[in-house]
């Protein structure tokens, strides 16, 4: 528990990482580009439900071009390092609003890395928990008009971090109405009480990713 605590704290106070950002790709803008954060123990890349949903949104995109991005973070039991994430995945996301303005982003994430990208949409971080130094505000809202969709698996729920004394995850007034918030029943992560361990890893089989997919690709 103390470690989630780490996680979320840590991560609170790396959205409001001031950065320069990681220059997009030379390659050709993308129409659509998915940028999504692995979950926890999962290999480097977008993971088994990431590439699940990558795939089923792949189909849907037509002849329009889709680009992936794999959010650069340990995705470790080391919680606290998951503010890596946050950072990297802002700083992408700022690039990419600022090298290819036409591209539609799509913002994904499973489990430890639902939270990372819960946090990067958030306007604030929460009350009680001061930034360290260097840090300076969200991302700037006009980038939210370049996210297209949200989705996000497995997402810790606010009742479980309430529990362990920690901020809850606010998804940013921008990006709210484009977030698809999707939680297994039972699954202990997302569900308060859940006791459904299984049902953590079965997002891609009980058909939410397709579910997710659907939603991203109407707001295209």
């Amino acid at each position: 528990m103390a470690g989630l605590l780490g996680m979320v704290t840590a991560a609170a106070s790396a959205l409001m990482f001031s950065a320069a950002g990681t220059p997009a790709s030379a390659a050709p803008c993308p129409d659509i580009e998915v940028i999504f954060a692995r979950g926890t123990t999962e290999a480097p890349g977008v993971g088994g439900i990431g590439q699940a949903f990558i795939d089923e949104l792949r189909s849907q995109a037509g002849d329009r071009t889709m680009a992936v991005y794999a959010v650069n973070y340990p995705a470790s039991t080391d919680f606290p390092r998951a503010s890596e994430g946050v950072v990297d995945a802002a700083a992408h996301i700022r690039a990419t609003t600022a090298n290819c303005p036409d591209t539609k982003m799509v913002l994904g994430g499973y489990s430890q890395g639902a939270a990372v990208i819960g946090y990067v949409t958030a306007d604030a971080v929460p009350d009680g928990y001061a930034p360290p130094a260097g840090i300076t505000g969200p991302m700037p809202p006009e980038v939210a008009d370049h996210v297209a969709a949200v989705a996000l698996f497995g997402k810790p729920s606010n009742a479980f971090l309430s529990g362990i004394d920690a901020p809850p995850i606010v998804i940013g007034a921008r990006y709210a109405p484009k977030t698809l918030d999707l939680c297994v029943p039972g699954d202990p992560v997302c569900t308060p009480g859940g006791d459904n361990n299984v049902g953590h890893g079965m997002y891609a089989a009980d058909g939410l990713t397709s579910q997710a997919a659907d939603f991203a690709a109407h707001r295209l």
